[in-house]
């Protein structure tokens, strides 16, 4: 009996350690250049690579699943999956019911509109015209909050907003600087158009840029995730990731030198 107790606790632990080391992440896959799917069906972009970077430094054993955006957090809580790598902003809403690790990216905000259209961007300039956004985002509910006069469009995709914007379907468009220079500014659809006034950050609204999403009390998770971040900003793999898409530093505050 004492065997088989042991047997039974042996196995119990290595079955514990096991699954420690099987890691499902939540990501989108239309989000260029965070992430995008290939003709095969492969999947691409910064946050897959931060995602792979991960993984890689936890020793993890780790699977990708692809989630539409407004469904992340939901299939998150009906584990899904057990973190999300998806550009997800740190917000004190969202932490209601998801924790965050530490910030691995931040970018700030812009207006993008045709060449001329506006000189700025106040609630006075920008009242009775109609803003393109990403539904369910802090930039809608910075939108909503500041800009009441304005009419708000909302989409489902981030490259959907220049879209919407390209159509004419709306006056201007707010959202990332880097898709709206990535996916909008450098490509030929994005000819006319240009930022309006300067970067935004949202500080009423944005808590330490973005963020890995993990279920709330999972700290052995974040306590992992935490370090192996901490990692690739210091060796220098960062670096490497980030400067494949970005001519810009979008290392987060608390890792800049």
């Amino acid at each position: 009996m004492r065997l088989s107790l042991a047997a039974l606790s042996l196995f119990a632990l290595s079955g514990a350690a096991f699954a420690q080391d099987q890691v499902r992440i939540g990501v989108e896959g239309n989000y260029p250049p965070f992430s995008q799917v290939a003709p095969d069906g492969s999947l691409s972009g910064f946050d897959i690579d931060i995602a792979n970077a991960i993984c890689e430094q936890m020793q993890a054993e780790c699977t990708l699943v692809q989630q539409e955006w407004d469904g992340m957090i939901p299939a998150l809580a009906a584990n899904k999956f057990d973190m999300i790598v998806a550009s997800m902003t740190i917000t004190d809403e969202r932490r209601k019911v998801v924790d965050f690790s530490d910030p691995y990216y931040d970018v700030p905000s812009r207006f993008v509109a045709a060449e001329g259209a506006f000189e700025g961007y106040s609630p006075e300039e920008l009242a009775g015209k109609t803003i393109i956004v990403l539904r369910n985002s802090p930039r809608a509910q910075y939108l909503q909050a500041t800009y009441p006069d304005s009419r708000i469009l909302a989409v489902d995709r981030e490259p959907a907003v220049y879209l919407e914007l390209a159509a004419g379907r709306g006056d201007i468009a707010f959202g990332s600087s880097v898709v709206s220079a990535e996916a909008f500014l450098k490509q030929p659809e994005g000819e006319g158009f240009a930022q309006v006034g300067e970067t935004l950050t949202l500080t009423d609204s944005v808590d330490g840029g973005v963020g890995i999403a993990m279920r709330k009390g999972d700290e052995a998770l974040r306590t992992r995730v935490n370090q192996a971040l901490a990692a690739i900003l210091e060796d220098g793999s960062y670096a490497e990731m980030a400067g494949r898409y970005f001519d810009f530093d979008i290392t987060p505050p608390h890792a800049r030198q």
